[in-house]
């Protein structure tokens, strides 16, 4: 008789039933009466206890080793002295679907980067990454949700460009059919053509590409962007407006359905911000932290890491948030495409967002005028030829807009205080990684 798969998380309803539960061994404990497996499936631990008969179910259970697949069928009972769950599977049948070779190449204790060569194991023993997975999935779905209701259309942009970007960042360069072609650094210039398309407001998941060589905890070479442009906007507030309601209806989520999880594998409490975020502009910023001795030179222009975070701190405590958005920074250090200010042209109307000390978006009100963006080019250095397809997107009437870029990996390492953005992907990808 075949048995229907049941979770180990739901054995509670089946205690006095035959059922088949699918999924790893986690531990084996094999004494001289009794042989003990722990079972482990995608909801949690599951204790298998046999009596030793010299049967053909002993020399099965003998012969497992650590993460094999099986599947186990028995009876669930009532067991108070067991730890997992105070149940028990009393097997009646064992088959192993897919051994495990031993030993096994990582532990709990291998480091980090040992553990990226042998991600799929790594992900399969810790429950906590398992969460984290499930976690991200909610906030994507948050996010949507929030991003939909708001009427913006989600859009998927090509990967693929024929020039290499504006930004500053290094691209990365491909063959393409006897030709150069570039890997994409941000889907900025095809949401801007979306909202020049008539679309009011672009949304967009999708990976970003970014040739840098750092080696931080915090930078990846392809990572996950969550990407909006709105069109139609009074001012770069309504930028920053939309991206609070939404962080905070998707961080909501987050903490009504992993809130408990979450402080349970990460110790970590996910709070729920208010809105609207304190903002603070960059030569506020910039005036705080020098008190406090910050770039004693004082030729800084941008916050390095350590500005950051202290200026975070310092919000924090003057305010209680967790987020801030640091504003209007100044031209040299932004793209050709921001918007300056009408009453000071030496700053964009622009911003970052940081939460707990760590960027975690930029964005801006973009230059919609065509002359504007020519001659702001121009004093970038930028020569109009090889851009003529952006720069087209401004010459028919594209209206007012503005919009942000966001790391879904970065946002996810702040909310479960992950120590590298390694542990907040699936498959990392850095300037040493390119497998598995």
């Amino acid at each position: 008789m075949i048995h229907s798969r049941v979770h180990v998380s739901d054995l509670r309803e089946h205690v006095g039933r035959t059922v088949s539960v699918c999924g790893w061994v986690n531990a084996l404990r094999l004494q001289r009466t009794m042989q003990f497996v722990i079972m482990r499936d995608h909801t949690g631990l599951a204790q298998v206890t046999h009596k030793r008969d010299d049967g053909p179910l002993e020399a099965q259970l003998e012969a497992l080793t650590p993460e094999s697949a099986v599947r186990i069928t028995g009876r669930v009972v009532d067991a108070a002295q067991v730890k997992l769950g105070g149940l028990e599977i009393v097997p009646e049948a064992v088959e192993v679907l897919n051994p495990a070779a031993t030993p096994l190449p990582i532990d709990e204790h291998t480091a980090l980067e040992q553990r990226m060569d042998w991600r799929f194991l790594d992900v399969r023993r810790r429950p906590a990454t398992q969460l984290m997975f499930a976690v991200q999935t909610t906030l994507e779905q948050g996010m949507r949700e929030y991003a939909y209701a708001q009427g913006a259309t989600e859009m998927h942009t090509p990967k693929l460009m024929g020039t290499a970007a504006e930004s500053g960042a290094e691209v990365f360069q491909l063959g393409y059919f006897g030709r150069s072609a570039y890997l994409a650094q941000s889907p900025q210039l095809f949401k801007q053509m979306a909202i020049a398309a008539g679309i009011d407001k672009v949304f967009e998941i999708g990976p970003v590409f970014r040739a840098e060589p750092s080696f931080t905890s915090r930078h990846a070479t392809e990572f996950t962007g969550v990407d909006v442009e709105l069109a139609w906007i009074d001012g770069v507030e309504d930028v920053m407006t939309f991206e609070e309601q939404m962080l905070a209806h998707a961080i909501a989520k987050v903490a009504d359905a992993h809130g408990e999880a979450i402080a349970e594998h990460f110790t970590v409490e996910v709070t729920v911000p208010t809105t609207p975020f304190p903002r603070i502009t960059m030569a506020e910023a910039q005036e705080i932290l020098r008190k406090g001795g910050w770039d004693p030179v004082g030729d800084k222009q941008d916050l390095d890491p350590e500005g950051e975070r202290s200026i975070s701190t310092h919000i924090k405590e003057a305010t209680g948030h967790e987020f801030v958005f640091i504003t209007h920074y100044p031209i040299g250090i932004r793209p050709f495409y921001h918007m300056r200010a009408a009453d000071d042209p030496s700053v964009t109307l622009s911003f970052d967002l940081l939460w707990k000390g760590l960027e975690v978006t930029t964005g801006a009100q973009r230059e919609h005028r065509y002359d504007v963006l020519l001659k702001q080019a121009a004093e970038k250095g930028m020569s109009p030829e090889p851009m003529q397809d952006y720069l087209n997107a401004f010459r028919y009437g594209c209206p007012p807009h503005g919009g942000l870029g966001m790391g879904l990996g970065r946002v996810l390492m702040v909310m479960l205080g992950l120590d590298s953005i390694r542990e907040a992907s699936f498959l990392f990808r850095g300037p040493n990684r390119l497998t598995p």
